[in-house]
């Protein structure tokens, strides 16, 4: 039987923090360190990375549950709470995961429809790879802050974005770094972002206070990142141009083109920034470029299949290939629809069941708990908050408890050394908001990596904004720059 009174829960914004005390650090420490184990063999070891076949990442996050749930009979926690605790992280994604599903649907009917065929026809026209990078955050950091959304910036501007890149001949994962960089920039400084206003409300903190504050760090690092993809951009080596005139000639045979077809994103992005619901707004996407591939790209419909409207309810679900004269054109004009998603979702839902269950037996406060007891200075408090969130975005794979967890643990101990609460929501989303793309099974890296395309190992050096803000975090804390003190009344 369980001990009850061993557990305690504190709702904090729909989520919980769970303390055992039945539970010691070595034992909590246990399943990530299997977990880790096993990822690194299938990583270093496994040389197709497949151990277990495709789905080898989600078997493991599986294997790490089923040892975090063994630790949790052996300190009496009841089966009946780890599986509560994992139908609420079920529950906490599955607008995510619809909106997974739409993404996909939306890929393949942007696809057939010609709208990603008229944003890369366009594109390559405007964007050389000379400034193409730095061109690329900037774009994605204005959609993100007006917006409020990174996922929203990559399921629209960022496909494109990569698309464009890559007729150009530069390195998908060069590009979503780039993309990735810019929309988390614009997620962490927009206040309509969740993140943003989440982490000030744990720290106790007010939203504009937070993002001033927050700009301390945040325009530095974004400075650097830009000045890096400039660099890089004007030394990579490409073909792209020269190849240019060819591949607008292969588009434009292939496709229908015209300025038309921005009207589906054009009416995509109005509605979100008039804080339509993401499912509505990409589900009226969908329904819009469907029309517009009966009305502009018949004949690619009809090459598609016998039928046309076959041809859309396969964009949709499944796997479509646009053939073109160009090798190139052809490996980039294709989707995998919905199905292209089920991937990512297993993972994700895979990541829930791991996270649900350490959460659920207390591992995930004990460990934070350990790292706050140890934080005996001021730069030792941020250092310890910092580690807290990236190890809470590998351990439970969603950077709301990223932000949740270390923003309830550490509040007072802030508080104590007379620090004023901005400084623990500015080192939240310095170190939780961002740092969660960086981690494959975390919710937000295989959102993003399933949505542009690009494994999260190939764009990882090139998120350069996201690894950088926590090491500025740390900076500013140890060079004692803008760390403000407690008004005393």
């Amino acid at each position: 039987m369980s001990n009850e009174k061993n557990l305690s829960e504190i709702h904090i914004e729909d989520q919980k923090i769970i303390d055992n005390k039945e539970l010691n650090l070595l034992e909590s420490l246990i399943p990530v360190v299997i977990l880790m184990c096993l990822l690194a063999y299938n990583i270093f070891f496994v040389e197709d990375q497949e151990w277990f076949g495709a789905y080898t990442n989600q078997y493991i996050l599986l294997m790490g549950g089923l040892v975090a749930a063994a630790v949790g009979f052996f300190n009496k926690v009841s089966f009946s709470s780890m599986i509560a605790e994992v139908w609420e992280n079920w529950k906490s994604v599955f607008v995510p995961i619809m909106i997974l599903f739409l993404v996909g649907a939306l890929a393949g009917t942007w696809l057939v429809s010609g709208i990603i065929p008229a944003m890369v026809y366009y594109g390559l026209q405007v964007l050389s790879p000379e400034i193409f990078l730095p061109t690329s955050v900037i774009i994605a950091a204005i959609i993100s802050i007006a917006t409020g959304s990174s996922w929203t910036t990559s399921a629209t501007v960022g496909i494109a974005l990569v698309g464009i890149g890559s007729a150009l001949g530069i390195a998908p994962g060069m590009i979503a770094g780039a993309v990735i960089s810019g929309a988390y920039f614009g997620d962490k400084m927009s206040p309509l972002s969740d993140t943003t206003n989440l982490a000030p409300a744990m720290a106790g903190t007010d939203l504009f206070t937070h993002i001033k504050y927050m700009a301390i760090t945040t325009v530095p690092t974004i400075i650097i990142t830009l000045i890096v993809f400039a660099i890089i951009s004007g030394n990579i080596d490409t073909t792209g141009s020269a190849d240019i005139s060819n591949l607008l000639a292969s588009i434009d045979n292939t496709f229908y083109i015209s300025p038309w077809l921005f009207l589906v994103p054009g009416i995509v992005i109005a509605m979100i920034l008039m804080k339509t619901k993401p499912l509505i707004a990409l589900g009226i996407g969908v329904v819009l470029a469907a029309i517009f591939a009966f009305i502009f790209q018949g004949d690619v419909l009809a090459n598609l299949s016998d039928s046309k409207f076959s041809s859309i309810i396969n964009s949709i679900l499944t796997d479509t290939n646009i053939e073109t004269d160009n090798e190139k054109l052809s490996e980039l004009f294709s989707s995998g629809g919905m199905n292209g998603m089920i991937w990512t979702i297993l993972l994700i839902i895979c990541a829930m069941v791991f996270g649900g269950i350490m959460d659920a037996v207390g591992a995930l406060a004990k460990i934070t708990k350990s790292l706050l007891a140890v934080a005996s200075s001021v730069f030792g408090l941020f250092a310890s908050t910092v580690v807290s969130c990236l190890g809470l975005n590998a351990i439970a794979s969603d950077q709301y408890l990223a932000i949740v967890i270390p923003g309830k643990m550490f509040k007072k101990a802030y508080e104590d050394k007379g620090l004023a609460p901005e400084n623990l929501s500015r080192t939240l989303e310095d170190s939780g908001t961002v740092t969660s793309v960086l981690i494959p099974w975390n919710t937000c890296g295989a959102y993003q990596s399933g949505v542009l395309g690009v494994s999260v190992a190939d764009y990882f050096v090139y998120a350069i904004f996201n690894y950088l803000s926590p090491f500025t975090t740390l900076l500013f804390a140890a060079l004692n720059i803008k760390i403000r003190q407690l008004v005393k009344k």
